[in-house]
């Protein structure tokens, strides 16, 4: 609350003293009357506040299933000499368990697989270019 005095050219000292008493009780009265106001809303504010502190939510561990995905292994430079047909790859994702597996089918429905480590895994790299591209880098 602003409250400004402002002294006319007739009005005497006794007068504007007079006014200022009468301002600063008005100021008073408001005070009080917000002081009382923060008060019983604080005491029904507890009194709506259970004495017991709140139960900890129990959470559930959730597992996280193994995520499985059909890639296409991309060429480096140092693979050029095993250019061939582009072989798809499946990638499963084990979170949990800390693993990455890249399993290729070859004929006669053999399998060829490396499983790697997540201590092995070293950067995972998003392609800016190309959105559905992936770089992992492995250690050595």
């Amino acid at each position: 609350v602003t409250c400004w005095g402002f002294q006319t050219a007739g009005q005497s000292g006794e007068q504007e003293l007079e006014s200022l008493v009468l301002k600063l009780s008005v100021l008073k009265d408001f005070l009080s009357s917000i002081e009382k106001k923060a008060l019983k809303a604080l005491q029904e504010m507890s009194s709506a506040t259970p004495a017991s502190p709140p139960q900890p939510l129990a959470r559930k561990a959730k597992s996280i299933p193994v995520q499985t995905f059909e890639v296409k292994l991309d060429i480096t430079l140092g693979d050029l000499t095993k250019i061939g047909k582009s072989q798809k790859y499946t990638l499963s994702v084990d979170v949990e368990g800390g693993k990455l597996v890249v399993l290729k089918k070859q004929k006669d429905s053999q399998e060829d697989w490396n499983t790697f480590t997540h201590d092995k895994i070293r950067q995972l790299i998003k392609s800016q270019r190309v959105q559905n591209k992936l770089g992992i880098v492995f250690e050595k």
